[in-house]
Order: structure tokens, then sequence, then C-alpha cells
């Protein structure tokens, strides 16, 4: 039995759909592409204003999908407007650091060369510097989280499949 006074609920005795949609959860997301060479390397930037590296991506904006951030991001960052490959890995995110839960997209960038590399333009004053790392390397560089999710996201490349994971651990 619904016990919404009038005034709280719709003509109906359902609560508005704007009440709903008020009430439900917030979820900040971010997305990232996979570049890699032939020897399996990632290329990781140091960015200018935090202390641990990344691979090209960021956060996705308001309105925005997040291939669309992904590419807005690549331009940013790297100079490049490339289309973005097909979806590696999902990856959920528990509140951590004073940060909201959240969901991560990794997206393939495919095989890079160095004189690939070369040709990027960083962006001065977003990233410092630019290279490919193997996994060992790069868990040296980046969070923890990030380590993790690389490796899921070049077993995906290697399965040719998208994973599922959660803090960066394969679910499915």
């Amino acid at each position: 039995m619904n016990t919404a006074s009038s005034s709280e609920a719709g003509t109906n005795g359902v609560l508005p759909v704007q009440q709903y949609v008020a009430g439900l959860a917030r979820k900040r997301m971010a997305a990232g592409m996979l570049f890699r060479d032939e020897l399996s390397r990632v290329i990781l930037v140091e960015t200018t204003y935090k202390p641990n590296w990344e691979i090209p991506g960021g956060a996705v904006e308001a309105d925005e999908s997040p291939w669309e951030a992904v590419r807005r991001e690549l331009r940013e960052e790297i100079g490049w407007d490339r289309p973005v490959g097909r979806l590696l890995m999902v990856d959920y995110v528990r509140p951590q650091d004073n940060r909201p839960e959240g969901v991560v997209f990794v997206f393939d960038g495919g095989v890079l060369t160095d004189t690939d590399v070369a040709d990027m333009v960083t962006h001065p004053g977003e990233i410092r510097s630019v290279g490919f790392y193997t996994l060992a390397e790069a868990a040296a560089r980046v969070k923890p989280l990030l380590a993790d999710r690389l490796a899921m996201a070049l077993e995906a490349v290697h399965e040719g499949a998208t994973v599922l994971c959660e803090q960066g651990r394969r679910i499915g």
C-alpha cells in the first residue's frame, strides 16, 4: 500500500520521475586507452599534476560518453585524434581516498612503435613524458589498482575478450 501524500505523489500515487531520478546513485567514470608495442609493453604517461603515472585517458565529463571522453583526452594529452578500439575491460572501483565509487572503461589503442611515440605532441601543462614499459616496470610507476588493471587489459587483448573487473581483479 502506497502511503505517500497527494502532495508527494503524482496523480496515480507514484512518486514523480524527477524525485526518483534525483535519488539515484551517482558514480564517477573514467576512460583510458591501452597502447602497447609488439613486446606487450604498455604506454604510460607521466603527468605533471600527480605523482603516479597513468595510461592515456581521464575522467568522463557530464553528458559525455566514455568513448568520447577517451578521444578528447587523447587529443588533450598526446595530440592524437584516433578512433577508439574495442572495449577491453570494465572495472568497478569501490569508494576510496575520499572519492566516490566509479566505473573505469579501458579501450584497445592497438600496437605502436617507437616512432609513433616520438610523433606524440604532449600537452606541457599535463604530460611530462611518455614511454613503453613492461608490466613490472609499470607496477613501479602506477598505483597498484592500475597495475592490476593493466594486467587484466593485456589478458583481454590476448584472449580477444572483454573482461569485467572489480578493483582491478577479474570477475568475469
